[in-house]
């Protein structure tokens, strides 16, 4: 839910901290910004509460607590009715190793991002999670061989 004001630049100032220091102090990100700390804290607060800022998280290696494999999913259900989606959404949401999952455009309903320690724990998670969702058809996995990119800021700027 979006407020009706207008997000300027030092909202996106802010926004640019945030993603790259989440644990910035207020006296910080005022700094940062070039705000008065009243002012930094109103503004901060009110991204919250437009849902503009979702939550705050802490950014774990996968690798370093043995998740070595990056698998992408892809899903087709049997029947793309409402009620089909929901049940199947809902579920796959239960799955703690689903770390991404988006329904889709194209040949297959669902793509998955979810990580595995190794072949083997990708093995147990396909036939004992993936293929025992509700009204699965088709489970296609790839596997992925190294991480080129990845971001977890967005590139917040102002629209022209």
């Amino acid at each position: 839910m979006k407020s009706s004001k207008a997000y300027d630049s030092f909202d996106f100032s802010l926004l640019r901290a945030l993603q790259r220091h989440g644990r910035a102090t207020n006296a910080e990100l005022s700094q940062s910004a070039n705000l008065s700390e009243s002012s930094c804290l109103r503004r901060v607060r009110q991204l919250e509460a437009d849902g503009v800022i979702q939550r705050y998280a802490a950014i774990i290696a996968p690798d370093r607590i043995g998740f070595r494999l990056n698998a992408f999913v892809t899903i087709t259900l049997v029947s793309q009715s409402e009620a089909a989606l929901k049940e199947f959404e809902r579920e796959v949401a239960r799955i703690d190793e689903v770390m991404e999952c988006f329904l889709m455009t194209g040949s297959a309903d669902y793509l998955i991002h979810l990580v595995a320690r190794d072949v083997d724990d990708l093995e147990r998670l396909h036939a004992i999670r993936l293929t025992r969702l509700p009204n699965v058809a088709r489970v296609t996995s790839s596997i992925a061989m190294r991480e080129v990119v990845r971001r977890t800021d967005l590139p917040v700027h102002e629209i022209d």
